[in-house]
């Protein structure tokens, strides 16, 4: 009875070999370096007069032909999100494959090797904008449909391609796609990100704000007649440097994200009109760029952050009406800085929770026996840096999520963008042997 059950076991690997081999043989790396090319050549940066929409149209009609049900639903004019599904033969999960079709600006084409739309390949290399962030991987995950689709090996449930625009903005067409209902029955999402082929499972959360601080305008010879903005500024960036130091301090350093922070990227004065040497503005602006790591609590964080806001605005209107200050102004400028008053906003425009999926779901333990299968070795783990329109599948859906894809780190949104053709092959054979996994078609659990 011993050997019987081992021979068993052995013909369920036997088999289980055979699908995988017939499948991977459907990913044609030629097909693959092709439709990364052109969908490199279709200009999708995301700015005026310029859109999403000829890529989108050009996919929709790619995916139509490979026989797979679309739709093409517009988020905002000349922006489409595309949803394509491959049926399996029976009831079963839903895999998502999400992927995105804006790009960065290309910046100035001249600083370029090759022209950033050329997709030009030289070597191993692909190179233009979007090669490596995100159209390689787009690439990979349709060829990956494909081949399960060309394959004919049976699978329950079904795959679904969301294919969404504004992922390097805010993020429009993965909200879209969530409060029209199209996450209803996703049971899980591989994110297609370049991250070197990681198995990501793990991303940093992101609260995104505007801090404005108010006085009044005056002649610099003359501060005390105004209320100059700029140091009230500087004070509660300094507290809120503060603030990041003692959540580094109480959390340490995540294993896979690092560090949290709160930076300001922008800061200006004054908001409106020309800056000038000899004048006080009456308004200084800051935006801040904040990441956050699993332990944080972004609520809690936020009132921190209007804390110190808040206390600053009582600091300074504190002095405006007492002390030798009072005197001062009063007497130099004859009362003209009666009734003035400082104020100050936060306005946090766009949070982002951070997200992180269990190794023992479903997805993690899908992608990760599918890397095994086709390496031969450990997948490594990893977590992403930056939001991922994951960020919101996974927060407002629920939807456990993975985060895998070629490129390099340090390639996307700089010039002489590139992908390795090498990285895009092994990427396309673990997006299709993953969902096999995942919906039962390499002979898995479910």
């Amino acid at each position: 009875m011993r050997r019987f059950d081992i021979l068993a076991l052995t013909n369920k690997g036997k088999k289980r070999a055979l699908k995988i081999g017939r499948l991977l043989k459907e990913i044609k790396k030629r097909e693959l370096i092709q439709l990364t090319q052109d969908l490199i050549r279709i200009p999708s940066v995301r700015r005026q007069g310029q859109s999403e929409q000829k890529v989108a149209l050009y996919l929709s009609r790619l995916l139509e032909g490979m026989g797979l049900d679309v739709v093409v639903e517009a988020v905002e004019p000349g922006a489409p999100n595309i949803i394509a599904v491959l049926h399996g033969e029976s009831e079963g999960p839903c895999l998502m494959f999400e992927c995105h079709t804006d790009v960065v600006t290309e910046g100035d084409p001249s600083e370029w090797k090759y022209g950033p739309f050329e997709g030009r390949l030289v070597g191993n290399r692909i190179y233009g904008r979007g090669a490596c962030d995100t159209k390689g991987n787009l690439a990979a995950a349709v060829m990956a449909v494909q081949a399960i689709n060309q394959s004919g090996i049976p699978f329950k449930g079904k795959i679904l391609l969301g294919i969404l625009v504004d992922e390097e903005g805010m993020m429009t067409g993965v909200k879209h796609f969530i409060r029209h209902g199209w996450a209803n029955g996703i049971h899980a999402a591989i994110i297609c990100e370049p991250v070197d082929n990681h198995l990501c499972i793990t991303q940093k959360g992101a609260l995104r704000a505007e801090l404005i601080t108010s006085g009044k305008m005056s002649h610099g010879a003359m501060p005390l007649a105004g209320l100059n903005p700029i140091p009230p500024m500087i004070s509660i960036l300094e507290k809120m440097r503060q603030l990041e130091e003692e959540e580094i301090e109480r959390l340490g350093k995540d294993v896979f994200l690092g560090y949290p922070s709160i930076t300001p990227t922008v800061l200006q004065a004054p908001v409106k009109g020309e800056p000038q040497l000899n004048v006080i503005p009456n308004q200084c602006r800051a935006l801040l760029d904040i990441r956050t790591i699993p332990g944080q609590s972004h609520e809690a964080l936020k009132k921190q952050l209007e804390d110190i806001v808040k206390e600053e605005e009582r600091s300074v209107n504190a002095s405006l009406d007492s002390g030798p200050l009072k005197e001062i102004r009063e007497t130099l400028e004859k009362g003209l800085s009666r009734g003035m008053s400082f104020q100050s906003t936060l306005n946090v425009f766009e949070d982002r929770p951070w997200t992180r999926t269990p190794r023992e779901e479903p997805i993690v333990q899908s992608v990760s026996k599918a890397i095994r299968s086709i390496t031969g070795e450990e997948p490594t783990y990893g977590g992403v840096l930056g939001a991922t329109d994951g960020t919101f599948l996974s927060a407002w859906a629920g939807i456990p999520i993975v985060t895998i894809g070629a490129g390099k780190w340090m390639i996307p949104h700089q010039k002489d963008e590139w992908v390795s053709v090498e990285d895009l092959d092994l990427t396309a054979k673990i997006y299709a042997v993953s969902a096999l996994e995942f919906l039962g078609g390499a002979g898995s659990r479910i």
